[in-house]
C-alpha cells in the first residue's frame, strides 16, 4: 500500500473528528505510508483556517504531500473530464493525484469518483 489520497469530503470529515477518518490516519501512520491532499480539495475544505486545526496539522505533516494544480496536472484533468464527460475539477484532481501516487482514495462521495475511474480503490467515510 502506498498511502491514501483525501478528497474534500474526507477532509471535511477529518475536520469534524470523524472516527473512521481518524482511524485511517492512525493506520497510515502505523504503516508509514504517505497521505496526498490535492490542493483543490484542500481549498474546498478549508473555510475557517483559524479553527480547523486538524486540517492544518495534516497538511503540515512531513508524510503529507499537498499537490498543487500546475499546467501538467491541469491538462491531465481536462483530458480526464473530456473523456468522462464530467465537469468536477476537484474530483478529477483527486483521481489524477491518486493514480499518480498509486493510492487509495478516502472519500464521502464514491459515485462521482467512480464515474471518473471505475477501478479506483476507494474507502468511503
Amino acid at each position: 500500500m502506498n498511502g491514501f489520497t483525501f478528497d474534500a469530503g474526507a477532509l471535511i470529515a477529518l475536520d469534524r473528528a470523524d472516527r473512521r477518518v481518524l482511524a485511517i490516519l492512525a493506520h497510515a501512520a502505523e504503516l508509514g505510508v504517505r497521505i496526498t491532499i490535492p490542493a483543490t480539495a484542500f481549498a474546498q475544505a478549508i473555510r475557517r483556517p483559524s479553527s480547523q486545526a486538524r486540517l492544518a496539522r495534516l497538511a503540515r505533516q512531513p508524510t503529507t504531500d499537498l499537490i498543487a494544480l500546475d499546467r501538467t496536472e491541469a491538462t491531465e484533468i481536462g483530458l480526464l473530464l473530456a473523456a468522462t464527460r464530467t465537469s468536477d475539477i476537484v474530483d478529477a484532481h483527486v483521481v489524477i493525484c491518486a493514480r499518480r501516487a498509486d493510492q487509495t482514495v478516502v472519500t464521502s462521495d464514491p459515485g462521482d469518483l467512480r464515474r471518473l475511474d471505475p477501478r479506483l480503490p476507494l474507502v468511503v467515510v
